[in-house]
């Protein structure tokens, strides 16, 4: 797999527009996740008695305190370092991103085993010595599975063949922030990387799908655009279908009227990864803000934290970190982590050559994304 590169010129307003879209993308997810986290797995009923008549539209308490994340979040962080480890070690020759995207997720499985930080694993790079990320957040049976053991699951061979669900495609909105890639290449990262977890085609296809609609989102095209191009781009995958007519569904709910918990009910469906890609797509379109399509995200029956944590993810990538409710971050968990990771990533995209490269490297970078 290569890269081809676009026609992006970083020139120093493109380089700014960029850093904002990635950290809108990275704290999009998370404060998306954090919304849902509370009410994740309960009744629209539930909600508001819990709430009041107008359901969730403020953080709540989950883990212990207002704006904590699920593994949703640490996983989308562990796809960021996995990025810049692949463009770091590519200076050796080796070039296969979807083993350093792996290597990357087995580094998160460690931090859901471990007490803390292992200070004698000189590989991990700094992301892995973040006390914050050893909290375990109910990650699902499927990711456990998937990264419980060195084996790296390919399309060929995939890991849980029959796993629909919406954590990998909740992971994946980083890769569509490889602005410098072609969307088919994109498409593909991030389906072979879902693969390694989840390994149903509508899994695999929906992250697939969720990264090439981020990745257009942070050229600059509107969302309906981004959309049309992901459907394009699945249309010749095979098994498909259930995840095009998702999209096409969301698009065309945009038609029916004012939006309602009970749409977005319907578009998420059974909680399977394309009908949370369609809920998604649906409150970043309608609503009337960032909160507002946050708000409606998270308030329904389904999987409140991953339809937070993917209709984050095309709202920041969509408008940049300046959209995104201020008082919402300044609670948000490990906010200071996102951040240095997403600057890290715009650097790295923007000026990685003069951080590493034949004729030689920053020594402090390589310590922070160690080639091993």
């Amino acid at each position: 797999m290569g890269a081809t590169a676009g026609a992006v010129v970083w020139g120093r307003a493109e380089q700014q527009d960029f850093r904002s879209r990635v950290r809108g993308t990275l704290l999009g997810v998370a404060v998306g996740d954090a919304l849902g986290a509370p009410v994740d797995g309960l009744g629209l009923d539930e909600i508001r008695e819990a709430y009041g008549a107008d359901g969730l539209v403020d953080l709540g308490f989950g883990y212990g305190r207002r704006g904590a994340v699920t593994h949703l979040t640490q996983l989308s962080l562990f796809t960021v370092d996995g990025l810049i480890r692949a463009q770091v070690r590519r200076d050796t020759g080796a070039w296969h991103p979807p083993t350093d995207l792996h290597r990357a997720y087995l580094r998160w499985a460690a931090t859901q085993r471990d007490w803390g930080p292992d200070e004698r694993r000189k590989d991990d790079g700094w992301l892995a010595r973040e006390e914050w990320l050893y909290a375990r957040r109910d990650p699902t049976r499927s990711l456990l599975l998937g990264f419980g053991d060195d084996t790296m699951g390919t399309l060929e061979s995939p890991k849980n063949p029959n796993e629909l669900g919406p954590e990998a495609t909740a992971r994946s909105a980083p890769f569509g922030l490889l602005v410098g890639w072609e969307p088919q290449l994109v498409v593909q990262l991030a389906v072979e990387c879902a693969a390694q977890t989840h390994g149903h085609p509508v899994a695999y296809l929906s992250a697939g799908a969720y990264a090439v609609i981020v990745h257009a989102l942070a050229l600059g095209d509107s969302l309906d655009g981004a959309v049309q191009q992901a459907l394009a781009l699945l249309a010749a995958r095979p098994g498909h279908e259930p995840v095009s007519d998702a999209l096409q569904h969301a698009l065309g709910a945009v038609r029916q009227g004012m939006p309602t918990p009970a749409r977005v009910e319907e578009l998420a469906a059974d909680g399977s990864a394309d009908g949370l890609l369609s809920a998604a797509v649906y409150c970043a379109l309608v609503g009337e803000d960032v909160r507002h399509g946050l708000c409606l995200a998270v308030n329904h029956d389904g999987p409140s934290a991953a339809a937070g944590a993917l209709t984050g993810g095309l709202l920041g990538a969509l408008h940049g970190e300046t959209a995104l409710p201020p008082a919402w971050l300044a609670e948000l968990e490990g906010r200071p982590t996102l951040l240095e990771l997403a600057d890290d990533f715009a650097m790295e995209m923007t000026q990685g050559p003069a951080l590493h490269g034949p004729g030689g490297a920053s020594p402090g970078w390589l310590v922070r994304y160690p080639r091993a």
